[in-house]
C-alpha cells in the first residue's frame, strides 16, 4: 500500500476515534511524550552535563515531593540555548533552556519556571492544547498523532518534527497561565521556596524585553506575563500565611551551576555579563 494512502486510512480509523475522546489518558499521554521526547532531543542542543542536569532535576524533584503522587514519571532537561525560555511536553519531559538558568537571580526564581511548566503538565494543559489543535494539523499529519496515541511504529515523528509544533503546544489562555501561577504558588511555598521568586522572574523578564525589544523574550511569547497576571499572582502570594524559613538562595549552589553554563554555553568569553544578571 502506497505511504499517503495507508496513512489516509489510518486517519480514517482514528479521526472517529478521537472525536468520540474527551481527552487522552493519562497513559497515552505519557506514551506520546515518550516518543516525541526522544526525536525533540535529537534535534535540540541538549547539553548533556550530569551536573548540570542533576541541579534541575533536584529543584523539580524537590517541588514533586512537595506536591505528591503523580501519574508521570517527570524528567528535566537543560538546552544548550541563551536565550530564556522554559517548555514541556506531554507526560512530564520539562525542559529549561540554559539562558532561564543564567537570568535567575536566585534560585527561587528557577524554581518558579520550572514549578510553572509542572503545573502545565499537572492541568493537562498540554494535552488540551493537542486536542484542541489535531483538527487543524498541529503537526502537519493527522495519522502521525494517531499512530502515536495508538502505540504505533511511527510514534510522533511527525509531530516533533517541526519544532514550531512545540510553541503551538506551549502557547496557553488566560486562563490556563494563571492555573500554572496558582499551582506554582502552592507548589512553592510546600517545597520550602519562597514564591516571590515568581513575580521577581516576571520582572526579569519584562527587564530582558525593554533591553531587547518587544518580541525578543521567547517565554513571554508563549507564555505572556500580563499586568493582569503578574497582578493575580502578586495577590495569591499575599495572601498566604506567613511562613517562616521558606528559602530564598540555595548558599551558592546557582552561581557555581551558573558559572559552569557560562564555560559550557559561552566558553566564559563574556565574563557572564551577556549571560545574565544572576551569573557570576
Amino acid at each position: 500500500m502506497a505511504p499517503w494512502l495507508r496513512q489516509l486510512v489510518l486517519a480514517a480509523l482514528v479521526l472517529p476515534w478521537l472525536a468520540c475522546a474527551s481527552s487522552m489518558s493519562t497513559q497515552q499521554e505519557a506514551r506520546l511524550g515518550d516518543q516525541m521526547a526522544r526525536q525533540v532531543q535529537a534535534q535540540l542542543p541538549m547539553l548533556n552535563d550530569p551536573v548540570l542536569d542533576a541541579y534541575v532535576q533536584e529543584i523539580g524533584g524537590r517541588i514533586l515531593d512537595a506536591i505528591g503522587p503523580q501519574p508521570f514519571r517527570y524528567r528535566f532537561y537543560v538546552v544548550a540555548d541563551p536565550e530564556i525560555n522554559a517548555f514541556a511536553m506531554p507526560g512530564g519531559h520539562i525542559y529549561v533552556n540554559a539562558g532561564t538558568i543564567l537570568w535567575s537571580r536566585n534560585v527561587t526564581e528557577l524554581a518558579g519556571v520550572i514549578a510553572h511548566e509542572i503545573g502545565h503538565v499537572w492541568h493537562r494543559h498540554i494535552a488540551e492544547n493537542i486536542e484542541r489543535e489535531r483538527w487543524v494539523g498541529i503537526a502537519g499529519d493527522m495519522a502521525v498523532l494517531g499512530s502515536a496515541i495508538l502505540g504505533g511504529p511511527t510514534g510522533a515523528v511527525g509531530l516533533a518534527s517541526d519544532l514550531g509544533s512545540i510553541g503551538v503546544m506551549n502557547t496557553f489562555g488566560r486562563d490556563a497561565e494563571r492555573e500554572a501561577d496558582e499551582f506554582a504558588i502552592v507548589a512553592l511555598v510546600r517545597a520550602g521556596y519562597d514564591p516571590k521568586g515568581l513575580l521577581s522572574f516576571f520582572h526579569t523578564l519584562h527587564r530582558k524585553e525593554a533591553m531587547e525589544g518587544p518580541g525578543r523574550v521567547a517565554f513571554l511569547s508563549s507564555h505572556p506575563a500580563t499586568e493582569e497576571r503578574i497582578q493575580a499572582a502578586h495577590d495569591g502570594i499575599s495572601q498566604l500565611p506567613a511562613i517562616e524559613g521558606l528559602a530564598l538562595d540555595d548558599n551558592g549552589k546557582l552561581e557555581i551551576i551558573q558559572r559552569r553554563l557560562e564555560l559550557l554555553v559561552m566558553g566564559g568569553r563574556d565574563g557572564g555579563t551577556a549571560a545574565g544578571p544572576g551569573s557570576r
